[in-house]
């Protein structure tokens, strides 16, 4: 089923663990942005327990850490007031591909079909695409 998804979708599949050295793993914890809870307020909540990254997505703030601190960097989210959407281990990509329109459209198809699969649990991928080529495919 995962390899018919690939090939109807222009992938082929890879060896076990041949571009694992192109992922992180690492903590992701999602806040969502509110009139009390802020870049700032975030920063002073977790300065103590340390993190990689806070990455401002606009209705969220986006937390990165080592694995190894998840339950503290969410507990001191919680002692703070900072309720979090969601924190789970990820893989993330330390070498991001930007990608054209077209290319866009195919991997976009290809994780779709691979998230449709019972099979497969979670999709994790290098491609990045910039804001005009999301814009662009909004906008179809």
């Amino acid at each position: 089923d995962v390899r018919l998804a690939v090939t109807r979708n222009g992938g082929t599949m890879a060896d076990p663990g041949s571009v694992s050295y192109q992922f992180s793993r690492k903590g992701v914890i999602v806040v969502e942005r509110s009139e009390t809870t802020n870049e700032d307020s975030i920063l002073e909540a977790v300065l103590e327990v340390g993190v990689d990254d806070i990455q401002d997505r606009g209705e969220q703030f986006i937390i990165t850490t080592d694995p190894s601190q998840m339950v503290a960097v969410r507990t001191a989210l919680q002692n703070s007031g900072i309720d979090y959407e969601s924190a789970d281990v990820e893989f993330i990509s330390s070498m991001p591909v930007q990608t054209d329109i077209d290319t866009a459209r195919k991997v976009i198809a290809l994780i779709d079909a691979l998230e449709d699969s019972d099979e497969v649990q979670n999709v994790y991928s290098n491609f990045d695409m910039s804001a005009e080529v999301a814009a662009a495919l909004d906008a179809e």
